[in-house]
């Protein structure tokens, strides 16, 4: 019989199966295919019960290997650090939650983050273990983000998305633009790029396009309303440097700088301000505002 492992501190237990292969056991396959993690880690998993085959019996050092077969497991970081920025609930119900994300957060695990994110927070504080995230925003982004409580009316929530039927509304700070018209569009095509997690314009048809306009002048800076109408990864930030006024305090565009992992500088400033739809269950209209602020 298979089942899903439980979360364990709110972290949900990732899933493999096992590719085809001549390993005598499993540990032999996950070694390789994992070569980050070292041997000792995952015996030390193991003997913990974090290794578990389809129907959540352990996986041992002699459990012996077959391709196909489904395996769960937990993801660990050693010294995983604390991120020092606190999440807001602004509306829990039967089948939503409305969180607001500080900068820093990521929204699931990644990387170097595997308990410290807003998913992992959310299930240990209101222990619902089914939270899913309907969305995604960058962990460099602070402001809203929908989730599902109920696996029910899930597959409801998330066509909002799909047939995009919810509004999403952006601030950001950047240089001024005074020989822009606005309110303007940018469209292009985006594709990845160079590191791996960075995105990039090329020619070829529009993949992409973002809605802009100016809420303030003045300064230095300008605030700036942005609205996706489609949801490429970190579209806001490739069109906003495209234009010639990258995101204030952006670590990857328009040029990657450096940042240490533990060190949180000036913040980037984008925030998902508000979401709005009309809520497929009820028929009523709904809008959610973020409480998180942009530097003045």
């Amino acid at each position: 019989m298979r089942t899903r492992p439980p979360c364990i501190d709110g972290l949900a237990a990732s899933s493999l199966q096992l590719p085809p292969g001549a390993w005598p056991t499993v540990l032999e396959c996950l070694c390789e295919r994992f070569p980050r993690v070292p041997r000792a880690q995952w015996l030390e998993r193991m003997a913990r019960g974090r290794v578990l085959d389809a129907g959540g019996t352990p996986v041992t050092a002699t459990t012996a290997y077959r391709v196909g077969t489904g395996i769960h497991y937990y993801r660990e970081v050693a010294d995983e650090p604390a991120i020092p920025f606190d999440e807001a609930i602004i509306h829990a119900d039967a089948d939503l939650l409305v969180a607001d994300k500080p900068h820093f957060l990521p929204v699931t695990p990644a990387g170097l983050h595997v308990h410290e994110t807003l998913l992992g927070r959310l299930i240990r504080r209101t222990g619902n273990a089914v939270l899913v995230p309907l969305h995604r925003i960058d962990r460099d982004t602070a402001g809203l983000v929908l989730f599902s409580t109920n696996p029910d009316s899930r597959a409801r929530y998330q066509a909002l998305f799909r047939e995009r039927r919810i509004l999403k509304s952006y601030e950001a700070l950047a240089p001024p633009l005074p020989h822009v018209v606005f309110p303007c569009t940018r469209s292009s095509r985006m594709v990845a790029g160079e590191p791996f997690f960075r995105m990039q314009e090329i020619e070829g048809p529009a993949n992409s396009e973002t809605r802009i306009d100016v809420i303030a002048r003045g300064g230095h800076r300008w605030r700036y309303a942005l609205t996706p109408v489609t949801g490429r990864k970190h579209q806001l930030r490739v069109h906003m440097a495209a234009l010639g006024a990258p995101i204030a305090h952006d670590p990857v565009y328009p040029a990657l700088r450096d940042r240490t992992a533990g060190e949180y500088p000036e913040p980037l400033q984008l925030l998902a301000r508000e979401l709005a739809f009309v809520d497929p269950l009820s028929g009523v209209e709904r809008r959610f505002s973020s409480g998180m602020k942009l530097l003045a």
